[in-house]
């Protein structure tokens, strides 16, 4: 896949801020972001970190990511929905012409993870985004009757995926799976075919996840109406925007995302900026037993070939290669390019004290990843980072890859 190239995107590079002269603009969007907890201390999503709270996500995007788009999934859960009536009230936060809701230059899109399942199916993840607070409200109240417990993130749904896909687009709403390619909760971890469990007309983009990528994804003709997103799936402040998109879009709000999605009037998605999937945490299979990674043959057996176990975590390259109806990748339609990224924190020897060192001197994390000159990098965190984050941009950095849950690692350079 295509690696970031700076001369050929320099426009990015010339523009602090992300932006072009013209219409429409670019901003860079992460919209699969947890809250931990409310304001006032309440359980919002339990796996995450208690410092995911709104005003901190809001903060951590505009200032320390510099992202322009990014969705809140717990826009559901009513202590969330305090929280933004709260922001709003106090005029930190101002509803967005457009939909979503206004942080500085940052727009948040209330949007919702629901788990559903379907008769004779494993619960799969989906995102659903309300074009405004007043929207997500209601769609709150409709939850709280069919969920026991509409405080939290992630819950079940007690309706069919067509009924609640039809309840969110009636609200004029935005649905898709959400990291469709993992096998714990992922539409292909229980589907060989969207089909199945979906209604295929009432699915705007379908999400990648962490150990999938465009090339990997379009192997299913089946998703070739769809726009690809990569998003971080955030539990903690630090992995907000180590997936995100480049979109084209006059201003960053819920309609504008719209049109984003369908690539209309000049809108549109430029590019995905995608995990490696080798990093990703179930990009192969493996075996729970033994603590192994399976490739080659094995990784297709229901059996561990080292120890018999049956304790097989399937791998999402393994899974689509059962499930795809072509052996590469369709150049049609043409979708734009996937840039295989590396979050600043997966490389090695960058912890907190040196990321803090760069982002005081270049502003956002988006400016030390695609805009500073390596050079300019080397004065301030050396020369072996500074290569590695050359050599990221160029696409030369070797990889172990991750399975069973446990993330790939980060090699040196290519030579």
């Amino acid at each position: 896949m295509a690696a970031w190239s700076a001369d050929r995107d320099a426009d990015l590079k010339r523009d602090p801020d992300g932006k072009r002269s013209g219409e429409p603009n670019r901003w860079f969007a992460d919209l699969h972001i947890h809250i931990g907890r409310t304001e006032r201390g309440e359980t919002v999503k339990i796996s995450a970190s208690r410092d995911l709270t709104l005003r901190r996500i809001a903060r951590e995007a505009a200032l320390r990511k510099g992202i322009g788009l990014i969705g809140i999934i717990d826009g559901h859960s009513p202590g969330v929905l305090e929280d933004f009536a709260r922001c709003l009230d106090a005029g930190e936060m101002e509803e967005a012409d457009g939909g979503g809701i206004r942080y500085r230059d940052t727009t948040i899109l209330l949007g919702s993870e629901i788990e559903v399942r379907d008769e004779g199916y494993a619960p799969v993840h989906v995102l659903c985004y309300l074009p405004d607070y007043e929207a997500m409200r209601d769609f709150s109240r409709w939850l709280s009757g069919r969920m026991a417990n509409v405080r939290l993130s992630s819950q079940r749904v007690r309706v069919p995926a067509r009924v609640l896909q039809r309840e969110v687009v009636g609200r004029g709403g935005i649905f898709l799976p959400a990291h469709a390619f993992t096998p714990h909760k992922g539409l292909y971890g229980t589907c060989s075919r969207l089909s199945e469990l979906l209604d295929p007309d009432l699915v705007h983009a379908v999400e990648l996840g962490l150990s999938a990528d465009t090339e990997m994804a379009s192997r299913l003709s089946e998703l070739d109406p769809y726009p690809f997103l990569s998003n971080s799936d955030a539990h903690s402040p630090g992995k907000i925007g180590r997936e995100y998109n480049l979109l084209r879009m006059r201003h960053p709000c819920f309609a504008e995302f719209r049109l984003a999605l369908e690539g209309a009037g000049g809108r549109g998605i430029e590019a995905n900026f995608g995990l490696h999937p080798r990093l990703g945490k179930y990009h192969r299979t493996f075996c729970e037993a033994c603590d192994a990674i399976l490739d080659g043959t094995a990784a297709s057996s229901d059996r561990c070939p080292r120890c018999g176990s049956t304790r097989i975590v399937r791998g999402v390259l393994d899974r689509i290669r059962s499930i795809a109806d072509r052996t590469e990748a369709s150049p049609v339609p043409a979708r734009p390019p996937y840039r295989r990224q590396v979050p600043l924190e997966f490389l090695p020897g960058v912890g907190r004290r040196t990321l803090d060192r760069l982002l005081d001197h270049f502003g956002t994390e988006m400016n030390v990843l695609h805009r500073v000159p390596v050079a300019e990098l080397e004065k301030v965190c050396g020369e072996r980072i500074a290569g590695l984050i050359g050599a990221m941009r160029e696409g030369r950095l070797a990889f172990e890859a991750g399975g069973g849950g446990i993330y790939g690692r980060v090699g040196g350079p290519e030579s």
